[in-house]
């Protein structure tokens, strides 16, 4: 007689980590970027600038600033590294802005050092909020440095566009500039003498 002996094993159920998706890091950082730059949107809308600041580098950006100053006669003018200074003068005097609201500055070599030479003059003047003035396809470059530069200082930007028919500067020139501007915030230098610049 044979005695049937059933081996019967206890069933083991093998509990496995699921592998967080890699592609949930970048989509973490995509919306995060996402719910700031909205944030960035809303707070300009809002914000009253206490100060106009005008990129140079174009006749077009000065006398539209020019327009802007005659419909907000309390704000001083700012213009970075602009036109010959007696030419910028005219364009505002020409308008009929008074020269003693323009503060015509020349430190800047390009647009990072736009920023970073005056944030601490803004800084010291009390100018939290500034209107940005650029054009349209500069805008985008203007805007990342701006908020990189002035933002982390605690001054806003509104931004304003003057209409160009350039086309859109491209993304290396953003993204490098963008760099530049954390190096600032990093080490106090802009690296302007590392690249070669526009």
């Amino acid at each position: 007689m044979f005695l049937k002996i059933r081996s019967s094993k206890p069933e083991v159920k093998v509990v496995t980590r699921r592998k967080p998706k890699k592609c949930l890091f970048p989509l973490l950082c995509l919306a995060s970027l996402g719910l700031w730059l909205g944030y960035k949107q809303l707070q300009s809308y809002f914000v009253q600038p206490e100060a106009i600041f005008v990129l140079g580098g174009h006749e077009d950006r000065e006398r539209f600033a020019a327009q802007l100053a005659l419909k907000h006669p309390d704000l001083p003018i700012w213009v970075s590294s602009g036109s010959p200074q007696h030419y910028v003068t005219q364009i505002f005097t020409n308008a009929g802005v008074s020269r003693h609201r323009l503060r015509l500055d020349y430190q800047a070599k390009d647009t990072v050092t736009n920023f970073t030479s005056l944030v601490k003059e803004f800084k010291a003047q009390g100018i939290d909020s500034v209107y940005l003035i650029t054009s349209d396809n500069h805008m985008n470059r203007a805007r990342i440095i701006g908020e990189i530069v002035f933002g982390t200082q605690g001054i806003i930007l509104k931004p304003l566009s003057v209409p160009s028919d350039d086309s859109p500067e491209p993304m290396e020139k953003i993204v490098r500039d963008g760099g530049r501007s954390f190096l600032w915030l990093l080490t106090g230098r802009t690296g302007e003498s590392l690249l070669r610049l526009e």
